[in-house]
């Protein structure tokens, strides 16, 4: 099973950028997308469902901001939109699909980067999201949480740590809430424990030189059950063409137990 995550930065913008025929060449079994600052009515037959795939949207209310998308090759049993908070449904924050036992979920978090207003709505995010993947991990079913996470968990996960410390993105209480998730709540960060290399980024600044001498940020995730995590067996960071200013994460699992592929 090949899943693979990638913040678009604008599905159209992507589009144009030739993220479709390297999703073509790729050969996911699904694909969780973010930021796709689009409403469905707005889309092109082609993106709406790509050749081989079905494609699933949960858009902001507000036109050209945030969303999350899912394209899969097997026919869900379920899909949900949100979690149940109306200030991030609204935003389009979180896309479920359910294949037998498991669930594959799109995930993008605020940012808190424009200011303390959106920070703090990042807080409340975080805040109504933690008993809701807490309530997941109740639920007896294998679940992959893929998606922009806006936050780097660890020093080794950006490249200047030492100057962010005080940056959203690498706040101590958003650290702090990502150990939660791993040690309290029981998820796996997949790609760490596939690859504990430093120098390993999913984001890069648009600002000065960031992306030609890698300094970046991982900001993105594969977070998983304990037992689909085991199943992990490669891992890549899509580097060589740029279709947004996040990279391509994708991870192989050998859990095609838990989807019947299409």
């Amino acid at each position: 099973m090949r899943v693979i995550t990638l913040n678009v930065n604008g599905i159209r913008s992507a589009a144009r950028k030739g993220l479709y025929p390297w999703l073509a060449a790729h050969k996911a079994d699904i694909v969780c997308l973010q930021e796709v600052k689009a409403h469905e009515a707005d889309l092109d037959p082609a993106i709406l469902n790509p050749k081989g795939y079905l494609g699933h949207f949960h858009c902001a209310e507000k036109k050209g901001y945030a969303g999350v998308g899912l394209y899969t090759r097997a026919k869900p049993d379920a899909v949900v939109r949100g979690f149940g908070v109306r200030e991030f449904d609204a935003e389009g924050r979180t896309l479920e699909a359910r294949f037998g036992k498991l669930s594959v979920i799109s995930v993008y978090l605020p940012s808190g980067s424009s200011g303390p207003h959106r920070q703090a709505s990042k807080f409340r995010f975080l805040e109504a999201f933690l008993p809701h993947m807490a309530k997941l991990r109740r639920s007896g079913r294998e679940i992959l949480l893929c998606g922009d996470w806006n936050i780097a968990h660890q020093e080794i996960d950006l490249r200047n740590w030492r100057s962010n410390q005080k940056n959203s993105g690498f706040l101590p209480e958003e650290r702090a809430w990502l150990t939660k998730v791993f040690d309290e709540v029981g998820f796996v960060d997949v790609f760490r424990r596939l690859n504990a290399k430093p120098d390993q980024y999913t984001w890069w600044s648009n600002r000065g030189q960031a992306w030609a001498k890698n300094v970046g940020w991982r900001l993105d995730y594969h977070i998983a059950t304990e037992a689909l995590a085991k199943t992990a067996q490669r891992e890549a960071i899509y580097l060589k063409k740029r279709f947004s200013d996040h990279a391509p994460l994708t991870i192989d699992y050998a859990a095609d137990r838990f989807l019947k592929l299409a």
